[in-house]
């Protein structure tokens, strides 16, 4: 079994939210890539955007910058 680590885990109602989050960071250099919501998390589409938790700044500033549906913003290991 891998190691847990720390995750910058960013939720969302719709799959269309969460492909324009994939869109956005990819297009501003954010790091992260889209995974299964863990279960310790509820979200609407199952998807979510997993960033390394030194990216939480840049992930929350690209959220803002581009009026992203986020449901909701955790760090949890995973």
């Amino acid at each position: 079994m891998r190691e847990k680590t720390e995750k910058c885990i960013v939720t969302f109602r719709t799959t269309t939210g969460a492909m324009a989050m994939e869109r956005a960071c990819r297009a501003a250099g954010v790091p992260g890539r889209l995974i299964p919501v863990p279960r310790v998390i509820t979200a609407g589409c199952g998807m979510c955007w997993a960033a390394p938790p030194d990216a939480r700044e840049a992930v929350e500033a690209l959220v803002i910058k581009e009026h992203l549906d986020v449901d909701g913003l955790y760090a949890i290991l995973i």
